[in-house]
């Protein structure tokens, strides 16, 4: 039944989409709703009964057509003429200054008219218009080739499905959502028991990224635009062209600024330290652009960067918490880490409660003890640190232990080393304990129910002394131990089975525990031997060659299998002799010889190489992840991307997650290697730029 308001004609059917259309804008671009909401949803019910009864009048353009009925199987690729950019960041006043010094060379001592605006924590998108109607929405990618998501992109607010002008225009900008509606959402997960979302900018992201556009439209998303593509066709400068945005009925940000001097720039910078919070949305810094096109020409782009525009980087957020305890670990390999226990406290949106201080050196150089009040920040948005001590309290300082807390054997450091280790690898329960945890654990055999308090019944009782042993084990056995039933027992068995049969090669070799062999350089090895039987023939093929002593020098050894592995593509010498070295112990070669009958022959699978944002890029992945260690390098292998174990210059990004080591860290810094977290990595799994 059609209501009073139906339009009757299709003339009054397209006045009031028109209208709808511009009360969408007042109340997302302006935020200045000039009718309530009860007023809108009577116009939106008298919209669609209209196109009810006359299917033949809906236009794209209408606001009933924001959300699509369909899921989607997937997203095509758009390739784009003029391809996003990442900036340049900068993150004190003296490569800001820097910045500008370069921009007034390159203008031939000129000084520019700057735009700066806020740099919104959002995920990147560019909407294309064809006579002012919305007809392409695609995701940033790796810059030049992106992902249609036209679908989801017209169910967001600020995304206009019409401009106000039959124009031809494509915009770039930002989908977020606002920390209050971000708040509102995980407080309605929590109700309903489900897992919270870890922050506003991935939720955005994500919710972008699904296949039914109907779940999309149930997040709070909100788009800004900021760029303008060939905006000289509109306009000579950058701030006249958003103007003009705005004039189309497009949302941009109302905290957009210009500076004609160093001066004023430097002013509007540092006036933004303490605004930042302010705004309804995350901002982790500010752009800032050479407002003129004319001018932009003639500073040009680099490979990378434009020479133009960068990113002015917010300070690394601090806060304080109070220590509660040390705790210290015993790992596989004996090294012994320091590791404060803190007071819960939130740091750029992740909960801290731990912090490796890597090494007793550290510990002795921050002059730590339980109950001081310490400063935490995140090391570049990544990695928990504690910078020092604001109030110490009255208990004593920690120092280094001086014998092993597992084993009681006495500590040593390698020479030239910082790591403080115990050396009773063998006889050390702690050591061998971690070994079998390793062994099982996700990313390696992946046995199912065997954690660390299985682990440490079965080393207590005898029935487990190495890994070997774990593939002896019956339910009968596990029946006589305390908190085991018949179905928990059987259950372990048959995921000990399980284990056996689906191994890879790569798998087995990486839960081996090697010195400096992760998942990457066994999958390497894996590739090339394709068993753990063969590996361990080729290295019995190959035994170590004495070379004779001339006048000059002594005789030395020289190992023909570790030269073999040097061959292959990421294995250096230090993991080459390690997996020799490994392989010619006697007391490994016992443990590998009990293993042969379970996983020698497990066999590795041919690798596929993927296509994707992380084609020609070389990534090192470390620390704790919140997933599997094969899950994430597999992401990136399917992305196109490559998987190194160790850092060097060839490496693209260091993927770091909690209680990354010191070393890997420092080798980043020394080659200019950015880290990033799994937030980082996800934007570069989705073709994203970082910020």
């Amino acid at each position: 039944m059609l209501g009073p308001m139906t339009p009757a004609t299709r003339d009054a059917y397209l006045r009031l989409v028109d209208d709808l259309t511009e009360h969408d804008r007042r109340y997302y671009v302006d935020a200045a709703p000039t009718i309530s909401d009860v007023e809108y949803d009577r116009l939106n019910r008298a919209l669609r009964d209209a196109e009810a009864g006359h299917p033949d009048w809906v236009v794209a353009w209408s606001p009933t057509q924001r959300v699509g009925h369909t899921p989607l199987s997937g997203f095509t690729k758009v390739e784009r003429a003029v391809p996003m950019l990442s900036l340049d960041n900068t993150y004190d006043e003296a490569d800001l200054r820097a910045f500008h010094d370069r921009v007034v060379k390159g203008l031939g001592g000129d000084e520019p008219v700057y735009c700066i605006e806020p740099k919104i924590d959002g995920f990147g998108i560019e909407l294309t218009y064809v006579g002012g109607v919305f007809t392409l929405g695609a995701t940033r990618g790796d810059g030049t080739i992106g992902e249609d998501v036209t679908a989801n992109l017209r169910t967001v607010g600020g995304v206009a499905l019409k401009l106000r002008d039959p124009v031809d225009l494509i915009v770039r900008g930002e989908v977020y959502i606002e920390k209050a509606a971000f708040a509102k959402i995980n407080a309605e997960r929590a109700a309903a028991g489900l897992e919270l979302f870890k922050n506003p900018r991935n939720t955005a992201a994500g919710s972008i990224k699904q296949l039914d556009p109907r779940e999309v439209a149930k997040r709070p998303m909100r788009a800004i635009l900021y760029e303008v593509v060939d905006g000289e066709r509109i306009a000579s400068g950058h701030w006249a062209s958003i103007a003009r945005l705005r004039e189309l009925g497009l949302a941009t940000s109302d905290h957009n600024a210009r500076a004609h001097s160093w001066d004023e720039l430097h002013a509007l910078v540092e006036s933004w330290r303490d605004r930042r919070d302010a705004l309804p949305y995350e901002v982790d810094g500010l752009v800032i652009k050479v407002d003129a096109f004319a001018e932009r020409a003639v500073l040009g782009t680099t490979s990378k960067f434009p020479r133009w525009a960068i990113a002015f980087k917010f300070p690394a957020r601090q806060v304080t918490t109070i220590v509660r305890e040390l705790e210290i670990n015993v790992g596989r390999t004996g090294a012994v880490t320091p590791v404060a226990i803190l007071e819960p406290v939130d740091v750029s949106g992740t909960t801290v409660s731990r912090v490796s201080l890597h090494n007793w050196d550290q510990v002795g150089r921050l002059g730590i003890g339980t109950g001081d009040r310490v400063l935490l920040e995140k090391a570049g948005e990544i990695i928990p640190q504690i910078l020092g001590v604001t109030e110490a309290s009255q208990e004593p300082r920690w120092v280094a232990p001086t014998h092993c807390p597992a084993c009681e054997t006495a500590l040593a450091r390698e020479e030239g080393k910082v790591v403080l280790a115990c050396p009773n690898r063998l006889g050390c329960p702690a050591q061998r304990q971690a070994a079998i945890e390793f062994f099982a654990g996700r990313g390696q055999l992946n046995i199912d129910g065997l954690g660390e308090k299985v682990v440490a019944q079965l080393i207590e009782n005898g029935l487990v002394k190495n890994v070997a042993d774990l593939f002896t084990i019956t339910a009968a056995q596990l029946l006589e131990l305390e908190r085991f039933a018949k179905t928990s027992a059987e259950n372990l068995v048959a995921a000990i089975e399980k284990a056996r049969t689906t191994a890879t090669a790569s798998r087995v070799i990486a839960a081996l525990g090697i010195p400096h062999v992760g998942g990457v350089a066994a999958g390497v090895i894996a590739q090339k031997y394709r068993t753990l039987d063969a590996l361990r023939a080729a290295c019995d093929a190959k035994p170590v060659v004495a070379v004779a002593a001339t006048e000059e020098e002594e005789a030395t050894e020289t190992d023909p299998f570790a030269e073999e592995l040097e061959q292959l593509d990421g294995i250096g010498e230090v993991i080459a002799v390690a997996i020799a070295q490994f392989l010619r112990d006697p007391h490994a070669r016992a443990i590998l010889d009990a293993l042969s009958p379970y996983v020698g022959g497990a066999l590795e699978p041919v690798a596929e190489v993927g296509t994707g944002p992380l084609t020609g890029k070389t990534l090192v992945v470390t620390g704790t992840l919140s997933r599997p260690r094969g899950e994430i390098q597999a992401a990136i292998e399917a992305a196109g991307g490559k998987i190194a174990g160790s850092v060097s210059k060839k490496t693209s990004y260091l993927v770091a997650g909690a209680d990354t080591g010191k070393t890997k860290l420092d080798a980043a810094t020394k080659h200019g290697v950015p880290v990033v977290d799994e937030d980082g990595l996800a934007k570069l799994l989705a073709g994203e730029p970082l910020p």
